[in-house]
């Protein structure tokens, strides 16, 4: 078995040759002289703390909510697959079903650390390998107000095949 430092040299391997990705990343790497994956751990431990200490913490989850996702949600206009369209239309579903909640109940005078606690649950939400919007959605929302979008022809695709039939015709 290994030891856990060379298991975390593993890790760190890892993030450096994911990170070696961006040229930006390996520039700042070239002119610091700070290898990429430690400015990288430095630089989410540094938002982490911030919003562990409540420093800005409604910001700094607000930016790990909205430009994170929206950055992905843009680039995944952009391919052709459609399986990443919906993984995003999921997130931004569920994500605003949780803001108008929080901002009905506001629950962060209730809970101590609650920053820290949203800013994992976006996590949880919105990275593709948790998948947490997806399992929302089909564990409460679908369930509940699935029967108010199943009409025939209430969808865009309805509609669409609907006027696509009138034009066949």
């Amino acid at each position: 078995m290994s030891s856990p430092q060379d298991r975390v040299q593993h890790y760190i391997g890892q993030l450096d040759k994911e990170l070696s990705k961006y040229p930006a990343l390996n520039n700042l790497e070239k002119t610091t002289s700070v290898p990429k994956a430690y400015a990288v751990i430095g630089v989410v431990a540094l938002y982490f703390f911030l919003i562990v200490f409540n420093l800005g913490g409604q910001l700094l989850t607000n930016v790990a909510g909205f430009l994170i996702p929206a950055y992905y949600s843009l680039g995944a206009l952009f391919t052709a697959s459609k399986e990443d369209d919906t993984q995003w239309l999921t997130y931004w579903v569920v994500f605003s079903l949780f803001t108008v909640i929080e901002s009905l109940i506001s629950v962060v005078y209730w809970f101590p650390f609650y920053y820290t606690f949203k800013f994992i649950f976006l996590l949880w939400l919105s990275l593709p390998v948790f998948r947490g919007a997806d399992i929302i959605f089909r564990s409460f929302l679908a369930p509940t107000l699935g029967r108010y979008f199943t009409h025939s022809g209430s969808t865009a695709s309805g509609l669409r095949a609907k006027a696509d039939s009138l034009h066949t015709e």
